[in-house]
């Protein structure tokens, strides 16, 4: 059983996010998707930018600005103005001295929730901008995580393992999750799971009910992919959460997100580097807190 609520939402109090991301201006991803998906679920969101990307680096040309230096005084200032934090929702990060400005609002925000999407490759490859050191500074944001939410790629990096495809058997997903929780994950939503049978599974896991408890979340597999996809999901399963659905409910609902807006974006000219347009899939989130 993972019914199991992170978040009591008062209808009458809109929770603020911090989340750190990078900002791309073209691709959909990061703080493109987290805004305006986690706004639509009656968010606050505040952005902590990691780095400036002129689209995300699954294109073949792409510039990227790293701003480390800038955010000391970034958090400095929201000290000084009182900012409060529900919850720091960090993702993409452009150094390994990041780990320390998200660990920083940690210290400064001991009641916020923390949600991870360790965001370091995918397919069993790393991002072109992550190095072996920056793998291992994001280890350090998952002891105490209230949410990780890695796929197979990031929890082999996190877990020192080799990467085991995607198509894994459940007594493989539990010892994965498993060794999640030895590094101190509270909550883990093992993401992308696919047996090729035109179906996507993802799984969810609480380390206090254990891995008998796990959750599975099947979902259509569409025939194509589309960039963006692990962010949508990440921020929307955020947003259903901030919304007070539990655990399991939330992991359907980002999932069900993603496939339709997939969906949509198979209409939209060039889709296959445009990302994923999850626009007109947004109301699945605002209905929530309507």
């Amino acid at each position: 059983m993972t019914e199991i609520t992170l978040y009591n939402r008062n209808r009458e109090y809109i929770p603020r996010i911090a989340a750190v991301h990078d900002m791309c201006g073209y691709g959909k991803c990061s703080l493109t998707a987290a805004i305006p998906i986690l706004s639509a679920a009656g968010c606050d969101v505040c952005p902590v930018p990691t780095a400036l990307f002129s689209a995300h680096t699954r294109y073949k040309v792409f510039t990227m600005e790293d701003t480390t230096d800038m955010l000391g005084a970034y958090l400095d200032a929201w000290g000084k103005e009182g900012v409060d934090l529900d919850g720091v929702y960090s993702g993409f990060l452009g150094s390994p001295d990041q780990v320390a400005i998200i660990q920083r609002l940690y210290r400064e925000y001991p009641k916020a929730l923390r949600f991870v999407d360790p965001v370091m490759g995918d397919a069993g490859e790393m991002y072109p901008t992550y190095t072996a050191e920056l793998c291992e500074a994001m280890g350090a944001l998952v002891d105490g995580a209230d949410l990780l939410m890695p796929n197979l790629t990031e929890a082999s990096i996190l877990t020192g393992t080799d990467y085991p495809g995607q198509d894994v058997p459940d007594a493989q997903v539990r010892a994965i999750i498993g060794r999640l929780f030895d590094l101190g994950a509270k909550n883990v939503v093992l993401k992308g799971i696919d047996h090729d049978d035109g179906r996507i599974r993802n799984f969810v896991a609480n380390r206090e009910a254990g891995l008998g408890s796990m959750t599975e979340c099947v979902h259509e597999k569409l025939p194509f992919m589309c960039h963006g996809t692990g962010d949508a999901f990440a921020s929307a399963m955020i947003g259903g959460l901030m919304t007070g659905l539990d655990l399991a409910a939330a992991a359907r609902l980002a999932g069900e997100f993603v496939h339709n807006a997939m969906e949509q974006t198979r209409f939209q000219p060039h889709y296959e580097e445009r990302g994923v347009s999850f626009e007109l899939s947004l109301g699945e989130l605002t209905n929530l807190v309507d």
